[in-house]
């Protein structure tokens, strides 16, 4: 288990916000997963394929084969005991994906993630917290390579209000740059952006979102798991991924 304190001090950051766990993944894991995405990657881009999030921003399913699935990044202990606390334990990953801006990238504007309210008639109700988005770099992310910028505490108000304070400055947006290793754990409502990618260099943001069980929606875009691997999984590992499975 992870210590206690680690994890108490991550889940009132992710309360608050986000938080960053330093050198939680062995870089050599982050590494090899890279090695093996980055050709499929290029090959992908240089396709010159419409961006799907924005002028200059991509968003690629990662694929479940080894190396780029590796368990360390579905099953860290910290993580989980982080994601539990701010959920329950009755937890699936269900979403397992690359965000890449590349050069010519611009700002986006300040958004929510899978803010589709819950119940239509309140859709400004405040609700206990459902999802949670886990992300690391394949790559190190620094303030010329494009990082997600995120506004503190704006999960806990309306959307309108979120904006405007966002908008006239009153909430910071905060540049989260990472290195090889760096888990960052964030609560998706709170409004962020890309920012441009100065860079030759695609910037990598690999992520896996958490959700409570019982929740389920139609906005993730995801590859198989090849069953070969599915079959190489413990139970428990099993009951902690929703994704389809393949031959």
């Amino acid at each position: 288990m992870a210590s206690d304190d680690v994890v108490q001090s991550a889940v009132a950051a992710v309360m608050d916000c986000y938080c960053v766990l330093a050198g939680h993944l062995e870089s050599t894991v982050v590494e090899t997963c890279r090695a093996a995405f980055w050709p499929q990657l290029l090959t992908y881009l240089a396709a010159d394929p419409a961006p799907n999030r924005g002028p200059g921003r991509h968003y690629v399913a990662m694929p479940f084969e080894a190396p780029c699935f590796a368990p360390e990044f579905f099953f860290t202990p910290v993580v989980l005991d982080v994601v539990r606390r701010l959920m329950d334990d009755r937890i699936v990953a269900d979403q397992w994906g690359c965000d890449v801006p590349v050069r010519g990238s611009g700002y986006q504007n300040a958004h929510a993630d899978y803010q589709r309210p819950l119940f239509p008639e309140r859709p400004d109700l405040l609700l206990p917290s459902f999802a949670i988005v886990v992300s690391f770099g394949l790559v190190p992310i620094s303030r010329e390579s494009g990082p997600i910028e995120i506004a503190p505490g704006t999960q806990r108000m309306t959307r309108g209000e979120a904006t405007r304070a966002v908008e006239a400055g009153a909430i910071p947006l905060e540049p989260v740059t990472l290195g090889i290793g760096d888990i960052l754990i964030r609560h998706p409502w709170a409004l962020h952006r890309g920012t441009p990618n100065a860079t030759d260099i695609p910037r990598a943001l690999a992520s896996i979102r958490y959700v409570r069980r019982r929740y389920s929606d139609d906005s993730r875009e995801v590859a198989s798991i090849p069953h070969r691997l599915w079959r190489s999984l413990t139970v428990e590992q099993q009951r902690l991924l929703r994704f389809p499975i393949g031959a």
